[in-house]
């Protein structure tokens, strides 16, 4: 079964879907290793492991070539975040065809205005496009993508632009219209009252996906229970990364031998299983006997 069908399968069967977010293969790889069901390839992580801001610095061929080697590591599916769409309609329709090309199974588009900046950002502009310009991509995704199992995630930041939850409920109607196949509704409230409102008053037909970055107590039973049927936690391997490798730096350039680490480090051979390392021996040996069945080795 393909990742895109896959995914879409998820949705159907289970409760509550749940999406690890990652920024490299590797990390990506961890997500699939702790079974979780799908991975975000979320822009703002992918941001920071090159130490830029999360602004709509990076391009779409840097970002595209994180997520091939995300679904090249990968068995399962991968949802892609896009930001804005990296432009305007055309560049919306070249997007989808370049990452379903690569095996991604779902792209999660914004209605901010280019260039954005990260929905929890202190003072950050939270400006979005109109309505009828952010139909015109959605249109521009539907029409551009070969397989019609492949996802297209509408994201609408009216919450997190203190619009309110009506002005949510009119764009998340009209993006299904248009051809969203689920609807990503964020906030940066620190309670998810406003998201259940949200979701306790959507009657469209496609999901309802959440970020609880900015309310990490609420529950997936609570979630379940508000009609969600997709969790994505975006960020939290990238900060628990940055606080481990932080700190096991600051201690290894403060002794005199590595043996006066505290810090928790996993062994050489987690990294090996993880690079499947005892394959390529596998592997040689099969070529080798190989090799002796046609004669090459005596």
């Amino acid at each position: 079964m393909s990742n895109v069908k896959n995914l879409q399968d998820l949705l159907k069967t289970k409760p509550i879907v749940k999406v690890g977010g990652a920024f490299d293969a590797m990390s990506a790889k961890l997500v699939e290793i702790n079974e979780f069901d799908a991975i975000w390839a979320g822009s703002f992580a992918i941001s920071a492991t090159h130490a830029l801001p999360d602004a709509s610095i990076m391009t779409m061929t840097e970002f595209l070539a994180v997520a091939n080697n995300m679904t090249e590591s990968c068995k399962i599916p991968v949802i892609a975040d896009c930001d804005t769409g990296f432009g305007g309609p055309s560049n919306v329709s070249y997007m989808v065809k370049k990452y379903e090309s690569i095996g991604v199974a779902a792209i999660s588009i914004e209605d901010k205005t280019f260039p954005k900046q990260n929905s929890l950002l202190k003072g950050g502009k939270q400006e979005l496009i109109s309505q009828k310009e952010f139909v015109a991509k959605i249109i521009a995704a539907r029409e551009a993508k070969q397989n019609q199992d492949f996802m297209i995630i509408a994201r609408t930041e009216a919450l997190i632009a203190e619009m309110g939850v009506d002005e949510a409920l009119k764009r998340a109607h009209a993006y299904e219209d248009a051809g969203a196949n689920a609807i990503l509704i964020h906030s940066k409230k620190n309670n998810p009252d406003e998201v259940f409102e949200f979701s306790d008053k959507w009657d469209g037909k496609v999901p309802l996906i959440v970020v609880p970055t900015s309310y990490p107590s609420v529950g997936l039973d609570e979630l379940i229970e508000h009609k969600i049927k997709m969790v994505i936690y975006a960020n939290q391997s990238l900060r628990v990364a940055y606080t481990a490798m932080s700190r096991v730096l600051k201690e290894i350039n403060h002794v005199n031998r590595l043996t006066e680490v505290k810090e928790e480090m996993t062994s050489m051979e987690k990294i090996f299983d993880l690079q499947e390392m005892y394959n390529i021996k596998k592997e040689e040996k099969d070529i080798e006997t190989e090799l002796k069945k046609l004669g090459y080795i005596k």
